[in-house]
């Protein structure tokens, strides 16, 4: 009897837990989750299965806390507690909000500059049209609150409805520092106003770093350098500090997981007791696409992947199938074309880098791919799936 063709690729699988909290054997929960999941549903697991685990059950069963008090004192110590400029923070209520709010709890006066017409991710802040028609020049152009506003009156946020300027400037008078706005692209361009800086950029921090200690600054902070140590007890990231945070509550934040290469190991070692299959283990935060409509950039959490097992390091490997059939393999059709494609696929190089049969392919880090496709299936609401098992990923066609 001849063999049947299989006929499904990757697949991507929400496997829903129990709500976590902290001190959870989180191990545990994810393990058993797949596997009673497999179980129920009647599919089984396969070596380089991946599990991934979203970042915020992680922190939460890691218990890393921190509340806007405990920024309030760390900033505090480390600026002065006097003038300081706030510059190219992202336009976010759940995001950046509540951290401004500590900021601003532990300082006299904060300059916020806001990078225009849009924020690092994509969040807008004014219509670039609007800009253009206005005769400004972003890249070089530093606006006032009067002229902003002059210029653009009140700009909502597409998708919030929120005027992040108003709704910024609120956070910071609520929580007792005076308040001035400007707006800049060039980061030199707030040593008008102090010289001592927190740079809430994510992705460009180390440049903007780097422009102003040349340029003269005294301090010079990234938000990474925030909560990089416990303070009173807190929570805290050592590598990231409050890069990656969410609003928990509205006087506490959940930080970014701190080092889980434990857990994704002992994850694997329970799969691997209980099954016999070696699969691969991944925490993932934000995934890295863009909205092409609103133009943002999903990724607000410093990188998607904070910790992985070992055979999720580095990039696909893969062949362009379209490319083969236009062009090597033009003259052939039906099984006789399958099978030069299998053939080819079998024979590739081990590193394609650079070679047109793989142009077109997608050239970025396993990580970011697959927690990409994670983050789509888990979405960010109340799906309940915390965990998603991908299977089939490191397959190709010529798997049966």
């Amino acid at each position: 009897m001849e063999k049947s063709t299989r006929r499904v690729g990757t697949v991507s699988r929400g496997i829903r837990c129990p709500i976590i909290r902290q001190g959870d054997d989180l191990a545990s929960i994810v393990a058993d989750s797949v596997l009673l999941a497999a179980k129920d549903e009647g599919f089984s697991l396969h070596d380089r299965d991946v599990i991934a685990v979203t970042e915020s059950v992680v922190a939460r069963a890691q218990g890393n806390y921190a509340t806007v008090q405990d920024i309030a004192e760390d900033v505090r110590a480390k600026t002065g507690g006097g003038t300081v400029g706030v510059i190219f923070p992202i336009l976010s209520r759940n995001r950046f909000a509540i951290c401004l709010r500590g900021i601003a709890m532990g300082v006299k006066k904060i300059v916020l500059m806001l990078s225009y017409p849009s924020d690092e991710v994509g969040n807008e802040l004014v219509n670039l049209d609007k800009v253009d028609e206005a005769g400004v020049n972003p890249y070089s152009d530093v606006l006032s609150l009067k002229k902003y506003r002059e210029l653009f009156g009140e700009c909502r946020h597409e998708f919030t409805g929120v005027d992040y300027v108003s709704y910024y400037t609120e956070v910071i008078e609520e929580a007792g520092a005076e308040v001035e706005i400007v707006f800049a692209n060039q980061p030199r361009a707030i040593l008008d106003y102090t010289d001592t800086v927190i740079a809430c950029d994510i992705h460009t921090r180390f440049r903007t770093k780097r422009i102003l200690k040349t340029a003269g600054a005294k301090t010079v902070l990234t938000l990474d350098e925030i909560l990089n140590a416990p303070v009173n007890g807190s929570g805290c990231n050592e590598k990231y500090g409050l890069l990656g945070s969410n609003k928990s509550t509205e006087d506490t934040v959940k930080l970014f997981p701190r080092e889980s290469s434990a857990l994704v190991e002992e994850i694997r070692a329970r799969i691997l007791k209980e099954t016999g299959k070696h699969v691969e283990v991944m925490i993932y935060g934000d995934g890295a696409f863009k909205d092409p409509k609103g133009k943002i950039w999903e990724l607000a959490d410093p990188v998607v992947s904070p910790a992985h097992t070992s055979g999720l390091i580095g990039t696909p490997n893969e062949l362009k199938l379209k490319y083969l059939a236009d062009n090597d393999f033009a003259n052939l059709r039906g099984e006789e074309l399958k099978k030069a494609i299998e053939a080819s696929i079998r024979a590739k190089d081990g590193n394609l880098k650079g070679k047109m049969v793989s142009e077109g392919t997608t050239p970025r880090q396993l990580t970011d791919l697959i927690g990409s496709l994670c983050d789509l299936t888990s979405g960010s609401g109340d799906k309940g799936t915390p965990v998603v098992l991908v299977q089939g990923y490191f397959d190709n066609y010529t798997n049966d």
